[in-house]
Parts: structure tokens; sequence; C-alpha cells
């Protein structure tokens, strides 16, 4: 692994830690509260940066996730908390599932990072390039989950 993706991989450990240090206090009533103003709650933006990830991942590559197909009605683009049931993971599953995420993905993908595939819509045509537009996504996720937790300790 060249010197750039060991850096990636660095930024996507990394940016998980600091979701695990924002989500250190929040219990599972909390994780499930939808403020006024808000379409979602804490556990639902977890496991949406969750499947997230790995949809870009199966957009680039063709190849099937291994994601539990259930993933894609609770957290999905265009669900929302309403869609959850009582199998929907716990805010300890999801953040579990987390903090494996990235080092899955190491495993799986990591000495595929630069292999070409047929672009997405977005132009996107590597995994490394699917993981960079990841992780800015995760940013803009934990930018909503901070303002969720500003409105819960309110």
């Amino acid at each position: 692994m060249n010197e750039r993706h060991v850096v990636l991989f660095n930024q996507l450990e990394s940016y998980r830690s600091e979701i695990s240090g924002v989500l250190e206090n929040v219990s599972e009533e909390q994780a499930d509260i939808i403020p006024k103003g808000f379409n979602n709650n804490i556990r639902w933006n977890l496991g949406h940066i969750y499947l997230d990830q790995y949809l870009w991942i199966q957009a680039v590559t063709k190849e099937k996730a291994d994601v539990p197909k259930q993933f894609h009605s609770w957290f999905g683009y265009g669900t929302s908390p309403a869609n959850f049931t009582p199998e929907t993971p716990s805010l300890e599953e999801l953040k579990s599932l987390l903090q494996r995420q990235p080092s899955q993905i190491k495993e799986i993908y990591g000495d595929r990072l630069e292999e070409e595939f047929p672009p997405t819509e977005m132009g996107m045509h590597t995994i490394e390039q699917v993981l960079i537009r990841t992780i800015f996504h995760e940013g803009i996720h934990l930018q909503a989950i901070l303002n969720l937790k500003k409105c819960i300790n309110d």
C-alpha cells in the first residue's frame, strides 16, 4: 500500500474515532430523539454513514456489498426513523459496526484502491475516489450529529 493510501485509511479511522468521541455520552434514548426542525436522529445518521460507504463502493465496483438488506430500508437515501423496526440496530450495534468498518474496507479493498472501473454518475472510477467522497459525506453527517446532540442537550 502506498503512502497516499496509508494516509487515506488513517483519515478514515481518525474521523471514525471522532464520531466515537462525540457519541461517548449519548444514550440509546437520546440517539432516538428527533428534535423540532430535524428529519432524523443520531441513530439514523450513524446507520446512514455506514450504509453510504458500502453503497458507493458497490456503485463503482458493481460488486455486492456485505450489508444486511434491511439497512437500505432503515438508513438509505430518503428514509427516516419512521422506517425503523424492532430489528433496526441499536446505537451500540451501530457504533460497533462503524468502528470495524474502516479495517474491513482496508482488508477487502486495500489493494484495489486504484483499480479502474466504469465511472459512476459523479465520474468516480476508483475505490480511492469513492472513499474520498464518503469521508466528505461522513463529515456532513458528523455535523448533523453535533447539531442533534446540541438540541438534545439544551
